[in-house]
């Protein structure tokens, strides 16, 4: 700032303070803009204000179990449910179609369905994938299907074949959740049955000693010891992790398969899966599914998994009773072809992972009406298991407890995981008890002459040793160091 002598600013401070002049308008406001975002508050607000457009069939006819519905497209296997009046819900699954109807198979009771109900389409939420776990797009059809819950949340609970649980211990945690059709392991990838597997039955460890990753059948008929030799596997079994699929049994024997032979030390480890004989044939199906696909879960954890299914016949008369339900002409003893498709998918999805990932013993109880042994869906699992244990009604009969019957079982993988003396000693055994077993008439009524066969002399003189080596306690665990030891003591001569 400049100052005069007089003191007062001059002219050139005087033009430094002023402010500036522009020539530039003043901004006026765009009535064309305003207008327009007035327009679309209007248009939002409209469309707030609009119901959202419902995608619906209809259902116009039901036959048994089955709905048709038209009006609506959907593929096999996808999920519907029909709303009632009273506020509740029938959900139901695709099954096939004839034309432009689809044909529907309920999951509940068909109680308040009326004529002409809405059908509508169960939408699945996709969830966002983790960076850590990589999960693949969702590009198969069973990808994008429904999903259950699946991992560590399950663990010591007792949920239905929806994954709902029905232990009354509140929701399941976690938010891990799967398709029911897992993806197919490519069977170059799958690793090789290479170690034992000791489920503390002195009986199977030794004669039929069952490898890790292994697949076996449980072959009896009604009322010889399955469920008890079953709960006896899932307590001594030496296995990261038990999951327990009871597909089609009674009611009763869920909770005493829970809290008598699986016990507390049991459950607390296992997932059980209950479907029992009361609830519809696709939940039964379902069960089997989602029990399969809960041990796959852990399986990739690299995680050793004992599944036990009780039973695979029940699985086969469910898919039985959805096929001829649909007009599928039956085949073999009343079966229909789509049966013995779907045994082996079921089976196959268990075994040995790709190397590095965990492993899934299965055991697959199968019932034989009338101890049958050529009943088709007994001779369709044998030819898909890796071996087979049967249970004799006869020793049953006399006590003998478990009955197995070391003549007609067979472990398919025991010459690939144990010694050659162990197998001797086996064979050796085996054929003692099968020589015995052939003259036990002769025997019996005094026409057998000692001497004249060494080794059924030998035979009888071991006929006790024998039958108490293959007898075991419920309580009684057998590991697979005591069951070799004994087996090696009643070969003593």
């Amino acid at each position: 700032m400049t100052i005069s002598d007089s003191g007062l600013p001059t002219l050139d401070a005087v033009a430094d303070n002023s402010p500036q002049v522009t020539n530039e308008p003043p901004k006026q406001p765009n009535v064309h803009e305003q207008r327009w975002q007035s327009y679309l508050r209007d248009c939002s607000e409209l469309i707030n204000m609009v119901d959202p457009l419902e995608v619906a069939g209809r259902i116009v006819k039901v036959t048994g179990l089955v709905m048709v519905a038209t009006g609506i497209k959907m593929p096999i296997g996808g999920a519907c449910f029909i709303p009632l009046q009273d506020g509740g819900r029938v959900e139901a699954e695709v099954v096939g179609f004839d034309g432009e109807n689809l044909l529907l198979m309920p999951q509940t009771a068909l109680e308040g369905v009326t004529p002409g109900a809405k059908v509508f389409s169960m939408e699945i939420a996709e969830t966002v994938p983790k960076p850590q776990i990589g999960r693949p797009p969702r590009r198969r059809a069973q990808d994008r299907a429904r999903h259950f819950p699946v991992g560590d949340g399950l663990l010591g609970r007792v949920v239905d074949a929806a994954g709902n649980p029905l232990d009354g211990l509140g929701p399941i945690p976690g938010d891990v959740t799967a398709p029911l059709n897992g993806r197919v392991i490519n069977p170059l990838q799958r690793a090789p049955i290479e170690d034992t597997l000791d489920v503390g039955v002195r009986a199977i460890n030794a004669m039929l000693t069952v490898g890790r990753g292994q697949r076996m059948g449980l072959f009896a008929g009604s009322g010889v010891g399955k469920s008890v030799l079953l709960g006896m596997m899932a307590r001594y079994t030496t296995a990261d992790v038990i999951v327990v699929g009871l597909i089609g049994e009674r009611g009763r024997e869920v909770q005493e398969f829970i809290e008598q032979i699986l016990g507390p030390e049991g459950l607390a480890r296992s997932v059980v899966v209950a479907a029992p004989a009361d609830v519809s044939a696709l939940m039964r199906l379902q069960g089997a599914s989602y029990a399969t696909a809960i041990a796959e879960r852990f399986r990739q954890q690299g995680k050793n998994v004992l599944l036990i299914m009780d039973s695979l016949t029940r699985y086969a008369m469910a898919q039985r009773e959805i096929a001829l339900a649909i007009g599928e002409p039956p085949a073999t003893k009343g079966y229909p072809p789509s049966v013995f498709a779907k045994l082996p998918a079921l089976v196959e999805r268990t075994g040995n992972g790709a190397r590095g990932e965990g492993s899934i013993t299965a055991f697959y109880t199968v019932l034989t009406e009338g101890d049958d042994q050529q009943d088709p869906i007994a001779d369709s699992a044998r030819a898909i298991l890796d071996g087979h244990i049967v249970l004799n009604r006869s020793l049953a009969e006399s006590g003998h407890y478990p009955a197995i019957d070391i003549e007609q079982s067979i472990s398919r993988a025991m010459h690939n995981i144990t010694s050659k003396e162990h197998q001797q000693a086996a064979r050796m055994l085996k054929q003692w008890y099968s020589r015995y077993l052939r003259n036990q008439d002769l025997i019996a009524v005094g026409a057998y002459q000692p001497g004249s066969d060494p080794m059924l002399d030998i035979a009888i003189r071991k006929r006790d040793d024998i039958n108490a080596f293959l007898q075991q306690d419920i309580d009684e665990c057998a590991d697979m160091q005591h069951s070799l030891q004994q087996l090696a003591n009643t070969l003593t001569l």
